[in-house]
């Protein structure tokens, strides 16, 4: 969370899957989904920006890792270049 926003979730289906949920670009969200079975459209957010990756596969950490970086990036960049600067300065 950063600001009172969220850039991912960590949580449990009802089917017992655990799934990470993350804001990413829709086109590049559209274009995992289309190349990787884990991922799917976010899982009770927003379809078209929100992406939940099975914890439970195979999901390269790598890949896995870049995503958490660019939807933190997503969210940082939706501040006022004041706020963004505060918080790369760890006045958050």
């Amino acid at each position: 969370m950063l600001r009172g926003k969220f850039f991912v979730l960590i949580m449990q289906t009802p089917q017992k899957e655990r799934t990470i949920t993350l804001k990413l670009e829709p086109g590049y969200g559209h274009l995992l989904r289309m190349n990787h079975k884990e991922v799917t459209s976010g899982y009770h957010m927003n379809k078209k920006h929100w992406n939940s990756i099975s914890l439970e596969s195979n999901f390269s950490d790598e890949l896995l890792q870049e995503l958490i970086d660019e939807s933190y990036n997503i969210l940082l960049a939706s501040f006022s270049k004041k706020v963004q600067q505060e918080i790369l300065e760890g006045r958050s």
